[in-house]
């Protein structure tokens, strides 16, 4: 006969998964700022650090339009350099201070996101990616022909920023820890907006659209709407992830606004593991090891990282965290 304590423990086990979720869940924000913190002590560079916090915001910000809307974007790029080249030219050419180049360029990143989603989101599938790709293609070639702005083909330089001021604090912007821990508090921002919007039923809408997208017309959504406010601060970070790289090298290169750029951002997110919160980071880390490792071995290191990308799609579809936490929940 089975005793009682048996007869509870499978049903106590089967917990273990769901609440491990639930706790990861609500503490998603903390536990992802105590990892940003300890990130450049684990890594080989500074450097390394300074781009996978760029290049995780600017996936974090891609995953909620792809990942949790649904809707496939070629042209995020488009935000990126946008946001780049307008701190930049702020701070270069005008002289504007730093904190004011910053919000500069995350509005101006949010204007062109509001316009391309304006457009974009009357199309579907197929034709919305389309759309969005000729579009940041059309910034960037707007962005070559105009180098009295943007330097052209040559990138945008001229500006720095050595030190920074901080509640009365001068901050040597030139260390490399510092500079770190300045702009992981922009990644961090970015990490609490997303967490609030996906806690809010603004996040029930557009992963309800995700799903089925007839069905949230019928509840009652107002699916174009939602889709243009998604896609407006998807690319609103992105933006700022942008600003961020700006600060980083005192340098925007034309290339920043290429769709082979877009279409890192796409790989990323896929190998974290998109419509997951932890996912397009980690999905920024491991791509950008893997470049730094592979691209000292050989100068065609891009074949190696897209062969394996490759694999991960076939072999891992959920990406690495959305894989883990399938193998944690059974």
């Amino acid at each position: 006969m089975t005793s009682p304590a048996l007869a509870v423990s499978p049903s106590a086990s089967a917990r273990k998964p769901a609440r491990f979720k639930s706790l990861v869940t609500k503490y998603r924000v903390p536990l992802s700022i105590l990892a940003l913190c300890l990130l450049p002590w684990l890594l080989p560079s500074k450097a390394l650090a300074v781009n996978v916090l760029i290049y995780g915001t600017v996936a974090v910000g891609y995953n909620l339009l792809f990942g949790y809307t649904g809707l496939l974007s070629f042209g995020h790029a488009a935000f990126v350099g946008t946001g780049a080249y307008v701190t930049g030219i702020a701070i270069g050419q005008f002289g504007v201070p730093w904190y004011l180049a910053v919000l500069m360029g995350v509005i101006g990143g949010a204007l062109l996101a509001f316009v391309m989603g304006a457009l974009s989101t009357r199309t579907r599938g197929i034709y919305f990616s389309m759309v969005t790709l000729a579009l940041a293609q059309l910034v960037y070639y707007v962005a070559l022909q105009t180098p009295s702005w943007t330097g052209g083909e040559n990138g945008l330089r001229g500006f720095t920023v050595n030190k920074i001021n901080l509640f009365g604090f001068d901050i040597n912007f030139l260390d490399p820890v510092n500079k770190y821990y300045v702009l992981m508090a922009f990644a961090a921002a970015a990490l609490w907006l997303v967490s609030r919007i996906l806690n809010s039923p603004f996040g029930a809408a557009i992963e309800a659209i995700r799903e089925n997208e007839r069905r949230a017309r019928t509840c009652g959504y107002n699916v174009e709407r939602t889709k243009l406010l998604s896609f407006t601060l998807s690319g609103t970070i992105c933006a700022l992830g942008g600003t961020m790289s700006a600060l980083h090298l005192a340098f925007v290169p034309l290339d920043s606004l290429h769709y082979l750029s877009s279409g890192m951002i796409v790989m990323m997110t896929l190998l974290g593991g998109a419509s997951s919160f932890f996912g397009p980071f980690i999905g920024a880390l491991v791509f950008l090891v893997m470049e730094d490792v592979f691209s000292l071995w050989t100068s065609h290191w891009q074949i190696i990282v897209g062969s394996i990308f490759v694999l991960f799609v076939l072999f891992l579809p959920k990406g690495i965290w959305g894989t883990f936490l399938t193998k944690v929940m059974r």
